[in-house]
């Protein structure tokens, strides 16, 4: 190969295989992704334990609520999943690590797709193991599992789309902390306050829709049809990764 013809292979553009390959590299590699995929399947588990034992009971409008029919608190590891794909993103903006990748690989496009792609799937991916252990012990015998396959369906697309929820708001926040503190404060304390206000308004964030999804609402003024909460949750992380889309190819980083 003669030298003008290396000189234009070290200047070919990074390929977008090559942008995924790196995206996968940094992602296998952050212990705070396997913490979190850690910690949400733990979290299942033993919330599938004690939902299956029927042992543990919470005081709820006045009568002691099975925590398994408690969507908000069945639903809580989600919120430790989803740091997975917040972290992917929202990290990369201490110390100015994302000069660094843009440096290599200046077509935004190109580099948000690749971010993308590899979040999707490790969210999907990851989704398994910290849902199923916890499907699993809930639902031990295999007529009762069989029996509520409807649930493991809908856990399995709630956790990839808040996944990407995490994953825009990460990007438009440009750090960790926020996205997770929202994500976490708006179902747990913002919500209940609201339901009885504007339950037309609070029945539509990510959260209720999920739940709705999962068939446990909330509240019966807060329930979506199956097929309504999974349009809503959609559009919510449709909305999310667009608007990051835009913003990231835009803003100086």
């Amino acid at each position: 190969m003669s030298a003008a013809r290396a000189d234009r292979a070290d200047l070919a553009p990074i390929r977008l295989g090559d942008v995924m390959a790196a995206e996968v590299t940094k992602l296998r590699t952050l212990p705070a992704a396997w913490i979190a995929l850690g910690s949400a399947t733990v979290a299942n588990t033993a919330l599938g334990i004690l939902a299956r034992s029927d042992a543990v009971r919470v005081a709820a409008h006045g009568d002691a609520v099975p925590i398994g029919r408690l969507g908000t608190l069945m639903l809580a590891p989600v919120y430790v999943f989803i740091a997975i794909t917040v972290f992917a993103t929202g990290s990369e903006y201490r110390g100015g690590q994302l000069r660094v990748s843009l440096s290599a690989v200046p077509r935004r496009h190109r580099l948000f797709l690749g971010k993308l792609a590899v979040g999707t799937a490790a969210a999907v991916l990851a989704a398994i193991p910290a849902v199923l252990p916890g499907y699993l012990a809930q639902h031990a015998s295999a007529t009762a599992a069989s029996g509520r396959a409807g649930e493991l369906a809908a856990l399995l697309v709630i956790y990839p789309l808040l996944g990407l929820v995490g994953f825009g708001f990460a990007i438009l926040a440009r750090t960790v902390v926020a996205p997770l503190a929202v994500l976490f404060i708006v179902p747990v304390v913002l919500s209940p306050p609201l339901r009885g206000a504007v339950p037309s308004v609070v029945r539509f964030l990510p959260h209720e829709a999920a739940l709705s999804l999962l068939g446990m609402p909330a509240s019966p003024d807060t329930t979506l049809d199956r097929p309504v909460g999974l349009l809503v949750l959609a559009a919510w992380a449709t909305l999310s990764v667009l608007t990051a889309w835009a913003v990231f190819t835009r803003r100086d980083n």
